[in-house]
């Protein structure tokens, strides 16, 4: 279980953003100017709301200590990978949904690690792990960052090569991402066990929130159905591989997944349940529209 935590983990996640980034080109960074009200709305409901929504159900569901801090961390998470493919689905705007995973991303790199220790705190207060805020910033770096900008560097220097090989590296990056899913679950399952009376209808509920105030906001906002679709998947779908991560990031030593990555192990497969009415919705409603 060591080398999962060690070496499979990090690595897979690594492998995940990469195959993002061979999916990106620079001009998906510079997008935000095409469409500022949309990316302003869908990253607001990301960075901000996600956090602050996410909060107020753990009070009012009563959940405690670890677990309540991993929800916490699930919530600081970006989009992923997952989102694009469901944006895709949905018939949404698949490069405004391409830009929020891309911008919030890397700009989670900075975020993350402070608003986990302020969790980590209040929740668990003198029981809390010691987090270094730094080192955890510097590996959510050289295991996100990095293999973004890699991916993004192939994608400019061997276009068409690259082009061909993404499907399959896809792929592999979702295999990955369901192993994760599964050790996460294996490793803490008594423990889930124990609270999925709580913690299920939690992060189910969660998830039907989010997705209903991105939609809500797009639609007050006056953005056209692809951007409102958008706007509520990459609120409501969150890179659940680096929540696992970062959940065993922040313990320096610990025979297995920590109970910190739980709950985005949960989401993880949730989360699709949730979703997927969603995007058979919205994509008979763009297709009336195309």
């Amino acid at each position: 279980m060591d080398i999962l935590l060690q070496v499979f983990l990090p690595l897979s996640l690594a492998f995940i953003m990469f195959s993002l980034g061979l999916g990106l080109t620079l001009a998906d960074f510079s997008r935000v100017a095409k469409f500022p009200k949309a990316f302003a709305i869908g990253a607001i409901s990301q960075v901000v709301l996600l956090p602050l929504i996410t909060l107020c159900l753990i009070l009012a569901f009563g959940l405690t200590g670890e677990l309540a801090v991993g929800v916490m961390i699930l919530s600081f998470c970006p989009g992923g990978v997952t989102s694009n493919i469901m944006t895709k689905f949905a018939g949404g705007a698949l490069a405004l949904s391409i830009t929020l995973t891309a911008v919030v991303s890397l700009l989670a790199v900075f975020t993350v690690p402070i608003f986990v220790s302020w969790s980590a705190d209040f929740f668990m207060g003198a029981d809390a792990p010691p987090i270094n805020v730094t080192t955890l910033a510097i590996s959510m770096f050289l295991i996100t960052a990095v293999p973004v900008a890699i991916g993004v560097a192939l994608r400019r220097m061997f276009s068409a090569t690259i082009i061909c090989i993404e499907p399959a590296i896809s792929r592999i990056a979702s295999i990955l991402f369901i192993i994760i899913v599964v050790g996460a679950l294996a490793a803490n399952w008594t423990l889930f066990i124990e609270n999925v009376v709580v913690l299920g209808p939690l992060l189910i509920v969660l998830n039907i929130v989010l997705v209903l105030l991105g939609f809500g906001l797009g639609t007050v906002a006056g953005l056209d159905v692809t951007e409102r679709a958008t706007v509520a998947i990459e609120t409501g779908v969150q890179n659940s591989t680096l929540g696992i991560t970062v959940g065993s990031l922040i313990v320096e030593t610990l025979n297995g997944l920590p109970p910190f990555s739980l709950p985005s192990g949960v989401y993880g497969i949730t989360m699709y349940f949730v979703t997927l009415p969603f995007l058979f919705w919205m994509r008979s409603k763009t297709r009336r529209k195309n």
